[in-house]
């Protein structure tokens, strides 16, 4: 049976397009032409972060995250930048008794940005938080650990068929692709997808899927 239920943030319960429009704007180039790149730099299998190389070839993260922020045009999210659906299935999936948590690739700002939401979640990890990052195996480890310990009984939930659902299957762990955002609509692994316990378009899916599938378990376990 799932008895924990943990989605990756950026992607699957939170819309990046303002973010990556604050950083179009941040490098003075046009919101369409560093979504055209970003689209490009996912077909090729590279780390996301090339696609600001393009636009500025001695990017650094960290550093850039400071000038904004003393810029006073800090990188930032807020309720509205949640997918419409993200509140409803996580209170419908602590309504059936579930730990519900979130875990994802983050900067260190992001952590207190998530608390602020005050989203029905029983924990909140981040890449920073932990000093580790998806895929790393590490990463995976402090799922299974805060989950409760049994990698078979969390699902992990994620935009991403290459960070999010080939790791945390390795890991032991069930998995959901939910088909959105940029990642989600470009990388096609179908190998990977074909490994998820679900497939789904919309968060809103998944709460009724999970209830199934316990009430499934449980009547062969009974059964048995």
């Amino acid at each position: 049976m799932i008895r924990a239920v943990v989605f990756d943030v950026g992607g699957t319960i939170l819309d990046e397009s303002r973010e990556f429009a604050g950083w179009a704007d941040w490098f003075g180039v046009p919101r369409h032409t560093l979504s055209a790149v970003l689209g490009a730099v996912i077909a090729r299998g590279l780390d996301w972060q090339e696609t600001f190389r393009a636009f500025r070839p001695d990017f650094d993260l960290a550093v850039e995250l400071e000038r904004r922020a003393a810029a006073g045009k800090p990188e930032w999210f807020g309720e509205e930048d949640l997918y419409p659906d993200a509140r409803g299935c996580l209170a419908a999936l602590k309504e059936q008794g579930l730990f519900v948590g979130l875990a994802g690739n983050q900067p260190a700002h992001a952590e207190a940005l998530l608390h602020a939401l005050d989203l029905p979640v029983d924990m909140i990890g981040t890449s920073t938080g932990w000093g580790v990052a998806k895929p790393s195996p590490a990463f995976f480890e402090r799922v299974i650990h805060a989950g409760g310990g049994d990698p078979s009984s969390i699902l992990y939930v994620g935009d991403r068929p290459d960070n999010d659902v080939r790791p945390a299957a390795e890991a032991g762990m069930t998995t959901c692709l939910i088909r959105r955002g940029p990642w989600g609509h470009i990388l096609d692994l179908p190998a990977e997808a074909e490994r998820c316990l679900f497939r789904i378009d919309s968060l809103d899916d998944l709460p009724a899927l999970v209830a199934k599938h316990n009430a499934t378990a449980a009547g062969t376990a009974a059964s048995g």
